[in-house]
């Protein structure tokens, strides 16, 4: 059996709840209320499916009560009809201005109630089945959202990872290098959502070493000036991979490729960009990116001890790095070794 939908009566004057009552009862379930905040009081408990409603009321009149109606989420979508002797234009004017949906006229007619109590409830049956409907696609088109980002960061790390295998490095140097980013990004003062894109984003920072050729790549020496110079355009190819891209990932993924190897002191590459002229996801990705590098063993060199990563850090204070992130490095110092020992090199 399908449960009747209720109709709340408000009246102050009780023969008239009485004969709404017996023009209704067949077909809805009628509850009353004599006064203005009683009715608030129910609905706030029980919403009813719709509202007839008297205007004159003492201390609280329809118009009032409406207005309340309409200022709550909860009850903002019932459909209230104004049941009143009040028929100037102004008056019914008035009544659609507060957010009713129809107008009565006393005395009523009992078949024009039926029929525009019968319509309003049709009419909000079918808003609640579409916002239910709306309610239910936008979840899908979140969860779908939640997939591509999810897709989006495996891509990501998978690109980075292959560009890092080509220089004989390793996938755990992209997961640190990542996990050193957020970090130095949420102690310098970034959002957490912020924080989290260049982690998703950096371990793209090398992946213009795809165009540079093996023997230049995995040389075990040191380069000539002309080796260096073919080495040096990664920061550009990597730019041009992905900055034709609208995905935020995508795009900030393109920012720090481009100028993780600018410095501090203008003298880096590839435009010599100088102190906050260069982005703050290249001053981070830099600090991360050489830390995990002088720690790791690479073609042509042994990982260093710390002690002489630490030296060498403190020395390129606002020459290579940023002064701040050489600070933050050394006063979190413990998260940053902690994230290096549980992503060892196997």
């Amino acid at each position: 059996m399908i449960d009747k939908q209720t109709v709340l009566v408000v009246d102050d004057t009780p023969e008239n709840i009485d004969v709404l009552k017996g023009i209704l009862s067949d077909s809805y379930r009628v509850k009353a209320a004599i006064d203005g905040e009683k009715a608030l009081k129910i609905c706030a408990k029980s919403p009813p499916d719709l509202i007839l409603l008297d205007v004159m009321m003492p201390e609280m009149d329809g118009y009032e009560v409406c207005r309340r109606l309409k200022a709550d989420s909860a009850t903002r979508s019932i459909p209230v009809i104004f049941v009143t002797a009040k028929n100037e234009v102004e008056d019914e004017t008035h009544g659609f201005l507060v957010g009713g949906a129809d107008y009565i006229t006393k005395p009523v007619s009992p078949p024009l109630v039926r029929a525009r109590v019968n319509t309003h409830l049709a009419l909000y049956d079918q808003n609640r089945a579409l916002e239910t409907q709306v309610r239910e696609r936008t979840q899908e088109i979140r969860e779908l959202n939640r997939e591509i980002e999810e897709t989006q960061k495996e891509v990501v790390f998978t690109m980075g990872a292959i560009g890092e295998t080509r220089s004989k490095e390793t996938g755990q140097h992209v997961k640190r290098v990542a996990k050193y980013s957020r970090l130095f990004a949420i102690h310098y003062g970034l959002p957490e959502a912020e924080a989290e894109l260049i982690k998703m984003a950096s371990p793209m920072h090398d992946i213009g070493k795809v165009g540079i050729p093996d023997s230049i790549l995995n040389k075990p020496g040191r380069f000539t000036p002309e080796e260096f110079e073919i080495m040096k355009t990664h920061a550009e190819l990597g730019y041009e991979m992905l900055c034709h891209s609208n995905r935020p990932i995508l795009k900030a993924a393109a920012t720090l490729a481009h100028q993780h190897h600018e410095k501090w002191n203008g003298q880096g590459y590839p435009h010599g960009l100088a102190g906050e002229e260069i982005h703050i996801y290249g001053r981070i990705t830099a600090i991360a990116d050489v830390f995990d590098a002088l720690g790791s063993d690479r073609c042509y060199k042994k990982a260093w001890p710390d002690e002489k990563i630490f030296d060498l850090l403190h020395a390129e204070r606002g020459e290579q790095f940023e002064p701040k992130l050489v600070d933050i490095f050394f006063e979190h110092l413990d998260e940053f070794l902690a994230i290096r020992d549980t992503h060892r090199d196997l």
